[in-house]
């Protein structure tokens, strides 16, 4: 892996040139000996990172990974066990922190994947949740695990519930039961399922699949699809997506697509 000079160091994460993927760049959460179980520290580190990374006009996908044997077993106990000690309005901010920086992630301009090998719990299901695309090794695991410690998946609940829809969410939620790598699959938690040793191989398949198409074009996916909900089709829905595509038809990316496409030649944004 290639450090970019222009990316600052952080504590507790890695930011990194994924190998041999132009464009591709790594978050690694770096905290193994605890399972990267996250804390106030990384919460703030995560959000600057992907701040950072998809303002990066270098930065085409970014994919988010978890070093050691563990993709993350969400919050650090010790944090939590500091927040029941704490006042309410520490509390309050502190959650707000958390939110914040789970919705950086996804509302990132760029695609995010998350890289799934061990244990996701809590609220490392969040961060796969929050990803546009999850990929797992073939053993992992997957709980919501909240309700164990006598508290609920409050922040994370929306990115679950849209990954799963609102029947499976709850049932992870209020049993807090733990799933392995098919049934997460087969529910819509991940998007596919590898050995361990394939895992990198079936990311970059996607990853490359994704740096075929029109970087501003997947920036307005994001920014439309984050407005639609599985629901009727209101006047309202009609005139967002009319207004859309009539802009987006007239951008520089989408007139060099065209071009290249009846020209019978790589857009521009494909590197050869």
């Amino acid at each position: 892996m290639t450090t970019a000079t222009s990316w600052p160091n952080f504590e507790t994460i890695a930011l990194e040139w994924r190998a041999g993927k132009s464009g591709v760049a790594q978050v690694s959460m770096n905290r193994p000996s605890v399972f990267n179980a996250f804390d106030e520290q990384m919460i703030q580190e995560l959000q600057q990172a992907f701040i950072l990374l998809g303002q990066d006009p270098k930065v085409r996908v970014i994919v988010l990974k978890g070093e050691g044997k563990h993709f993350s077993a969400g919050a650090d106990l010790k944090w939590m066990q500091r927040a029941s000690s704490a006042s309410p309005e520490w509390n309050l901010q502190d959650a707000r922190r958390f939110a914040a920086m789970l919705y950086v992630l996804q509302s990132c301009p760029k695609p995010t994947v998350a890289r799934i090998q061990g244990a996701a719990l809590g609220g490392g299901v969040g961060l796969a949740c929050a990803c546009d695309f999850a990929y797992a090794a073939v053993d992992a695991t997957f709980s919501v695990s909240e309700a164990k410690f006598g508290i609920l998946p409050a922040v994370i609940g929306p990115y679950v519930t849209n990954a799963v829809g609102k029947r499976q969410a709850k049932r992870l939620a209020l049993t807090a039961t733990r799933v392995g790598a098919t049934e997460a699959l087969s529910i819509g938690l991940i998007h596919g399922i590898s050995e361990l040793a394939e895992l990198d191989t079936a990311i970059d398949q996607t990853v490359a699949e994704l740096l075929h198409c029109g970087p501003q074009a997947q920036t307005e996916i994001k920014r439309l699809f984050s407005k639609l909900s599985v629901a009727e089709v209101t006047p309202e829905v009609l005139e967002l997506t009319a207004q859309t595509i009539s802009r987006v038809r007239g951008t520089d990316e989408a007139k060099a697509g065209f071009e290249a496409f009846l020209n019978k030649q790589p857009a521009p944004w494909i590197e050869s």
